[in-house]
């Protein structure tokens, strides 16, 4: 073994191929290490203000219930289409607009197909008739996998099918239910 001498350590920068490595290993670890941590540091949920409309997407609104917050993990508004992903506690309340160009059987069937289609998920009873406050008709009714349950609604107009899926524990549902079926009254469309 030799010895390192003081003009090996003066050479050293100059030797491009070594620095260049050694600046990418250093690039890399910062961002290995750097990034999981700061994204752990900023949470996901954002506060949403209470009592006032949010613009899910293509024109549709609707106005959170009261204590929710934005989960910006699972939201992206657009203007065909969006997706808003709001969360009361452990209850998760999600609004899905896209396009459409079939009738309101034909959305449900679609929606009860990709809810069965989730592993260890049934639709449980009948679809009842809804409507919001601004005069959308819609169909809705309810899905399980064990201890959790579920509850789905369909709206279709404008060329637009509006989904609404609500998940959660049986318990947790029981209390937040009634605010998400105030909140799911105020869908509308306001056009683009």
């Amino acid at each position: 073994m030799g010895t390192v001498t003081r003009r090996h350590l003066t050479d050293l920068p100059s030797t491009p191929g070594l620095l260049s490595a050694l600046l990418l290993a250093v690039f890399l670890a910062a961002l290995s290490f750097g990034l999981p941590a700061l994204d752990r540091a900023v949470s996901a949920q954002r506060a949403v203000r209470a009592g006032e409309p949010y613009r899910v997407g293509a024109g549709v609104v609707v106005v959170p219930p009261a204590g929710a917050t934005l989960d910006v993990t699972g939201t992206r508004p657009g203007e065909d289409r969006g997706t808003a992903l709001f969360r009361l506690g452990p209850v998760r309340y999600a609004i899905t607009v896209q396009p459409f160009s079939g009738d309101l059987t034909q959305a449900a069937v679609r929606l009860r197909q990709r809810i069965t289609g989730t592993a260890g998920y049934q639709v449980t009873g009948t679809q009842l008739a809804v409507s919001t406050a601004g005069g959308l008709a819609g169909l809705q009714g309810g899905y399980t996998a064990g201890d959790r349950g579920g509850r789905y609604a369909v709206f279709v107009a404008h060329g637009l099918t509006i989904e609404v899926t609500v998940s959660g524990a049986d318990l947790d549902l029981g209390r937040t239910l009634p605010a998400i079926d105030t909140s799911t009254k105020t869908l509308r469309y306001e056009g683009s």
